[in-house]
């Protein structure tokens, strides 16, 4: 493979995960770990992305706050959020991890709707702000500056202690066969916790992000109840998921 098509590799998988590891990386590529931080060096030295011990960060995920021209997938994710509306009923408890997806739920929400939302997401914090309707409690321990979500174990203690209506899950990876994955350790303890607390649990997830797989598993497929995505719920794409029981939106 080209540098000029590793590097247009790398920046889509920031997209996508606003998150790359160098391990991962050297696997996708096929290449060594030297020509990957070579790669995230130029890509850095041309402000395309944030470099960090073992991987790099997408500069639009760690600008806080976003626009929508930072978004990456926006319209996508907008139908998503729409269709996740469907779903909400005011009085609702409703648990949240972080990402752009959420974000965009929690925006397109009525300013008088009425609920109480629980997450230690930052970029969620400051856009529940707006609703004067939204109860919020704020999950609170260690923040993941990667993630812009606090982490640990106080607050894995913390939501131990809620039973949710709703888990909205962003969702970094999806897979038929490994279930939910992510990059990062202390966000999957989190993500596993919200899972646990809450009756039942929604995927966010636009399409590009179906049949991709991240190192560490948050849970199988059995753990959820709907996944929504921007597609119209009998695309070919979705078939292997409302198949193995899940409420495909």
């Amino acid at each position: 493979m080209l540098k000029k098509e590793r590097h247009a590799y790398i920046l889509h998988q920031l997209n996508l995960h606003n998150k790359v590891l160098n391990a991962v990386l050297c696997a996708d590529l096929g290449v060594s770990e030297d020509t990957v931080r070579r790669d995230l060096q130029e890509l850095s030295d041309a402000g395309g992305l944030i470099k960090v011990h073992g991987g790099a960060l997408s500069t639009a995920f760690y600008n806080v706050p976003f626009s929508n021209t930072e978004i990456y997938s926006q319209p996508q994710k907008k139908i998503i959020a729409l269709k996740a509306m469907q779903l909400l009923k005011e009085g609702m408890f409703l648990l949240t991890s972080g990402g752009t997806t959420l974000l965009e739920l929690v925006r397109t929400l009525p300013l008088n709707f009425r609920a109480t939302l629980l997450t230690g997401s930052i970029p969620i914090i400051n856009a529940a702000i707006l609703h004067p309707q939204l109860e919020l409690i704020v999950i609170g321990d260690k923040l993941s500056k990667d993630s812009k979500i606090t982490v640990g174990a106080g607050a894995i203690e913390k939501i131990s202690q809620i039973r949710a209506d709703l888990c909205f899950l962003g969702t970094n990876a999806i897979d038929t066969q490994f279930g939910i994955t992510d990059s990062d350790w202390e966000v999957v303890q989190v993500k596993k916790a919200m899972v646990a607390a809450s009756a039942e649990t929604i995927c966010l997830a636009i399409s590009e992000k179906l049949q991709s797989v991240q190192p560490i598993q948050v849970c199988q497929l059995e753990k959820i109840k709907y996944l929504i995505t921007e597609l119209e719920p009998n695309h070919p794409k979705l078939k292997p998921y409302w198949e193995k029981g899940i409420t495909v939106l």
